[in-house]
């Protein structure tokens, strides 16, 4: 594994899906909705969307629960209240989902919300030059899916686990 680098599996960033900061929900789904990403000849639809600032800084990103996520009213989030719902008891009910419905929060209008309000920051990374070894071991160790690859301080692609399945794939098949 040693011979290719995360240059070599890498989705470039101008083919990886990515907006701005202040982009709202809907559009991040947008965005999601239309991206398709082609490598060594197979198509994929992205789980994550990246997100940048003013100056092309990257800051952090966005998965696909994270949309829905930010879609739910916060009576249906169970991270809500937490200290009352454990001194209490308190669970909440699937069922309220019904009063979303008809009478809760909008979902249109929850999707106004900037995606800054639920993506992730970037915690992880690995360089351009990492070996495939390395960008396994990132993948594994810290338990995600994707990495930003980074050159002269710059982000310019995305290594997922899939493209790393695939290349392992080459080696060991």
């Amino acid at each position: 594994m040693e011979h290719l680098h995360a240059g070599d599996i890498m989705v470039p960033l101008d083919l990886y899906p990515h907006i701005p900061y202040w982009f709202t929900i809907r559009q991040a789904i947008a965005e999601m909705e239309s991206a398709e990403i082609e490598t060594n000849g197979r198509r994929s639809i992205p789980r994550v969307v990246l997100v940048f600032d003013e100056t092309y800084r990257l800051m952090g990103f966005i998965r696909r629960r994270d949309v829905l996520h930010g879609l739910l009213p916060g009576y249906l989030l169970e991270d809500t209240d937490k200290e009352i719902r454990e001194a209490y008891d308190i669970h909440v009910d699937p069922h309220l989902s019904e009063v979303f419905e008809t009478q809760g929060e909008d979902i249109k209008e929850l999707s106004n919300r900037p995606v800054s309000s639920v993506m992730h920051p970037i915690v992880h990374s690995v360089q351009h030059d990492d070996t495939l070894l390395k960008v396994v071991q990132e993948l594994v160790v810290n338990n995600v899916y994707m990495l930003p690859v980074m050159k002269e301080g710059k982000i310019v692609g995305v290594v997922r686990t899939l493209d790393v399945l695939h290349a392992v794939a080459k080696l060991v098949l």
